[in-house]
């Protein structure tokens, strides 16, 4: 008799059946569409167990390895040592006082509590002058307020006809936190505001603060340096006006404006350097203008990067006023 085709697939399925145990036919039947789905759930349990091996077993050890990277950061972006500014500050801080835009006696009153910064004043301050500014954790929230005082003082387009004065934000400049808040000057801050030719730029330099300042963010604001509202972004642009008239190139000028907010903002920029490491990125090969730029610098660019990655903090920080 022959047989079909049918019949022998039939009698081939059941030759090759018949030598699998009747137990294991069983638990396979009612196990085979699971195989798949435990084999990645294991494949995940191995790789979850080799990270695990590296993670610290200790908070102590987790805080520690978390101080490490934090110090990391700081030796390059905040080295102990600072940071020398490409500019010469001369007798600036002598005019400022002479203008009143500093009371000097205020000024030294602030910082008399603080042990070791009164030389550091001093020099700022003193009539012959001061060729070399160097930002360090300590002197930053003393250059803070002494380019605060240029920016809000020093004669300029931007303060005289920009945001500071347009109708929609009000049209009154001593409105603002970066005026109302300057409580160290002779008189009030408005007596001072775009009053004194400190600085004095040609058209090409004016062009270029203006074309760098509405690239430079402040993470306290959502306000570019074109609108000194606080002042962080008053003192930027007391710097970039410094700058710009000792001939600094607009790259130059964005490396130290960064340098400048991330002593001004240490915990901020710590925590862009890791959100950048996150990325496999390196804060080095991160341009400066792109940092300083409202993706990373603004109050809404860094709420961003914090939905991303926990802050890294050492604590520190300068608020918006004096």
């Amino acid at each position: 008799m022959l047989l079909t085709n049918m019949d022998n697939e039939e009698n081939t399925k059941e030759n090759t059946g018949d030598l699998i145990p009747d137990g294991i036919k069983s638990f396979l039947a009612g196990k085979k569409e699971y195989l798949l789905p435990a084999s990645i759930v294991l494949a995940s349990l191995i790789i979850a167990g080799a990270w695990l091996l590296k993670v610290p077993s200790s908070p102590e050890q987790a805080a520690a390895a978390i101080q490490k990277e934090i110090l990391a950061f700081e030796t390059k972006i905040l080295p102990a040592k600072g940071v020398e500014l490409p500019i010469g500050w001369g007798n600036l801080g002598a005019q400022l006082v002479e203008t009143g835009t500093i009371d000097i006696d205020k000024f030294r009153a602030l910082y008399s509590q603080q042990d070791g910064v009164g030389p550091e004043i001093e020099g700022l301050l003193r009539k012959e002058g001061n060729s070399k500014i160097v930002i360090t954790k300590e002197s930053a929230p003393i250059l803070l307020n002494i380019f605060w005082a240029l920016g809000l003082a020093n004669k300029n387009e931007i303060l005289d006809n920009g945001p500071m004065t347009d109708e929609k934000y009000g049209g009154n400049p001593g409105g603002f936190a970066s005026t109302g808040g300057w409580t160290l000057a002779k008189g009030g801050a408005m007596e001072h505001y775009s009053m004194h030719r400190l600085v004095g730029l040609t058209s090409e330099q004016q062009e270029l603060v203006e074309r760098v300042a509405k690239n430079i963010y402040r993470p306290c604001c959502g306000n570019s340096t074109h609108f000194p509202d606080c002042n962080h972004g008053m003192a930027m642009l007391g710097l970039l006006e410094l700058m710009a008239s000792q001939g600094v190139s607009e790259g130059d000028m964005y490396k130290a404006a960064l340098t400048v907010n991330s002593y001004w903002f240490p915990d901020t920029y710590l925590t862009i350097a890791k959100y950048l490491k996150s990325k496999g990125l390196d804060w080095n090969k991160t341009g400066a203008k792109e940092l300083l730029g409202v993706n990373f610098s603004s109050a809404s660019g860094y709420k961003q990067i914090l939905s991303q990655v926990q802050p890294a903090t050492n604590g520190k920080g300068s608020s918006c006023g004096v």
